[in-house]
C-alpha cells in the first residue's frame, strides 16, 4: 500500500466505521461481493458509501435512522465504499445495471435482484428526514 492509499484509508475509517457500528458487513474486494450475493435469498440493504457532504450529512445519518426505526429489518447490510474500494464496488454494481452508478446510493435487494434504487440525485439536496422517511417507506413496502 503506498502513501496515498494509506492515508485514504485513515481518512474514511470514520465513515466506513459509521455503517459497520449499525452492523453493515463492509465488501472491500470483488469476491467478498460475489461470494455474498451468490444465491443470495432475503432482502439486502446496500449502501454505496462515499466521502461527499451528501454521505457524510445525509445518506448515512438517514441509513441509520431508518433502521432504528424499521418495524421489519433487511436480511442482510452491506456496504462498499465508492472510490476507494473500487472493484467491489463495480462487482455490487454488476448487480443493478438497469441504474447508472451512483454515489452516495441506497439499493434494495430481494433475493438478488434490485428492487429499489434511491441514487444521489434524491440524497444530495435533500434533507435527512426527507431520505430517512423515503427509506423507512421503501423498508416498510420490501422487507417483510
Amino acid at each position: 500500500m503506498n502513501a496515498y492509499e494509506r492515508h485514504m484509508m485513515e481518512m474514511t475509517r470514520g465513515m466506513r466505521q459509521e455503517l459497520v457500528n449499525e452492523g453493515f458487513r463492509e465488501l472491500t474486494t470483488a469476491e467478498e461481493v460475489h461470494e455474498v450475493m451468490n444465491g443470495m435469498k432475503g432482502t439486502a440493504l446496500v449502501v454505496i458509501n462515499s466521502v461527499c457532504g451528501c454521505a457524510a450529512g445525509l445518506a448515512r445519518p438517514a441509513v441509520r435512522e431508518a433502521l432504528n426505526k424499521a418495524e421489519n429489518k433487511p436480511t442482510h447490510l452491506w456496504t462498499v465504499f465508492a472510490g476507494q474500494d473500487r472493484e467491489a464496488t463495480e462487482a455490487m454494481r454488476e448487480y443493478f445495471t438497469e441504474v447508472p452508478p451512483s454515489s452516495p446510493s441506497i439499493a434494495l435487494l430481494k433475493d438478488g435482484k434490485l428492487a429499489y434504487f434511491i441514487p444521489r440525485e434524491q440524497i444530495e439536496n435533500y434533507e435527512m428526514e426527507q431520505i430517512e422517511t423515503h427509506l423507512s417507506d421503501v423498508l416498510a413496502q420490501f422487507v417483510e
